[in-house]
């Protein structure tokens, strides 16, 4: 049995099977199968027959991800009323996209004229991007699939993930909750032909809630490349903790990306020089302001990836892990940022703004600024890479990571 079977059949375990309700007599299932058009589609086809006509096909399905309430879809397929039909529904994904080894359950409700029932067997399939040959590196919770490169490439960036959970469990107590599989695509390009209508800077998105993630890491790359996938899943690890029953949790800018940036390792030199530019400059951003969305503008930007990761290892280093893992759990449980900060700190984002600042103040100095950059656009529970010449930045993207 290969693992990629065996990683599908552990799959199951995930969703909640239905009752198998069988027709006492007459209802028969043919044939029932799904087909991949990827990135496009995903077709649904079966073909039942019966003594009598067939009424009604219903497509039940659902989607591997977080979920306190398991979530099933339907769908009704066009047909005509027959005894035996074959017909089909089409998912287009262009209305609801899925990223690449997403894993979709699914099974069918079918009746005739006379009443009978038959609910069929659940079946499972992955929205697998075909046009690849993967080959697959798996380490305890993350599994990294890539298809140009060879195995040293692949350890290598399998490395940077594994180094990035340590120093994130060892320093937050934070760790995966859920299985974390990593797409990387060998360039933009083919990146962006894995997804509906990308935008033209795309160079990585993370799908948190579903434990996916797709990059473009060329081989020649490969640092850039494992700081990138570092930061991506310090993004999706964070989410994955703080998921809540009570509803989407947004957490501040500043910690989510502090996180993620502190998940990369040493702060970039270049970012540092970004910050201490801004502290003789007095240009220091309010760690209020930073809980909203970072501005487009790049040296703001700067400023804010920089100022972000300083607050978090400032937290870490002077107030240690259980508390911050502390902060986590309270924001999971539907506390604003301020509430958690003063039960777990005893003082909210405006004394974290004082405290942080007087020591920041203390031992910073200036050094000249870069011009290239790389810029990170995201979206709720997603996030994109690319780089670019800071003139070329268009409105609505953040800016990280000097070049």
């Amino acid at each position: 049995m290969t693992k990629w079977l065996i990683s599908l059949i552990l799959a199951t375990l995930l969703f909640i099977t239905p009752p198998i309700v069988r027709a006492q007599e007459g209802i028969s299932l043919i044939a029932s199968n799904a087909e991949i058009y990827f990135p496009s589609a995903l077709v649904f086809k079966i073909t039942a027959q019966s003594q009598s006509d067939i009424t009604k096909i219903r497509l039940h399905y659902q989607v591997d991800r977080m979920n306190y309430a398991q979530v099933t879809s339907e769908a009704w397929p066009d047909f005509t009323q027959s005894p035996k039909v074959e017909t089909e529904w089409v998912w287009d994904m262009r209305k609801a996209t899925l990223l690449t080894g997403a894993v979709v359950r699914y099974w069918w409700t079918i009746e005739d004229a006379t009443g009978d029932k038959l609910i069929t067997s659940p079946e499972i399939i992955r929205f697998e991007d075909l046009r690849y040959s993967w080959q697959k590196l798996t380490t305890g919770e993350l599994s990294l699939f890539w298809y140009k490169g060879s195995q040293s490439f692949a350890d290598e960036l399998m490395v940077a993930c594994q180094q990035a959970l340590e120093r994130l469990f060892e320093d937050t107590g934070v760790y995966p909750e859920k299985h974390i599989d990593i797409f990387v695509y060998a360039s933009t390009r083919d990146l962006q032909g894995a997804m509906i209508f990308p935008r033209e800077w795309t160079g990585g998105v993370a799908f948190t809630e579903y434990g996916l993630i797709a990059i473009g890491v060329p081989t020649n790359e490969l640092d850039w490349g494992k700081r990138a996938v570092a930061h991506e899943l310090g993004h999706t690890v964070i989410h994955q903790m703080t998921f809540s029953p009570y509803g989407a949790i947004v957490l501040p800018t500043w910690l989510d990306e502090g996180l993620a940036m502190y998940a990369e390792g040493k702060p970039d030199p270049y970012l540092e020089s970004w910050l201490k530019k801004a502290i003789n400059q007095q240009k220091l951003i309010s760690v209020r302001s930073l809980s909203s969305p970072f501005s487009a503008k790049s040296e703001e930007a700067y400023i804010s990836y920089a100022e972000s990761q300083s607050l978090v290892e400032f937290l870490i280093q002077n107030h240690g892990k259980d508390k911050m893992l502390n902060l986590l759990s309270l924001l999971k449980e539907g506390n604003s940022c301020d509430e958690a900060m003063i039960e777990v700190y005893g003082f909210d984002q405006d004394g974290l703004d004082t405290l942080w600042r007087e020591y920041i103040t203390s031992q910073t100095q200036y050094r000249p600024e870069f011009k290239h950059i790389s810029v990170l656009s995201t979206s709720p529970g997603t996030c994109s890479w690319i780089d670019m010449p800071s003139r070329m930045v268009a409105a609505n993207t953040l800016l990280v990571v000097p070049d």
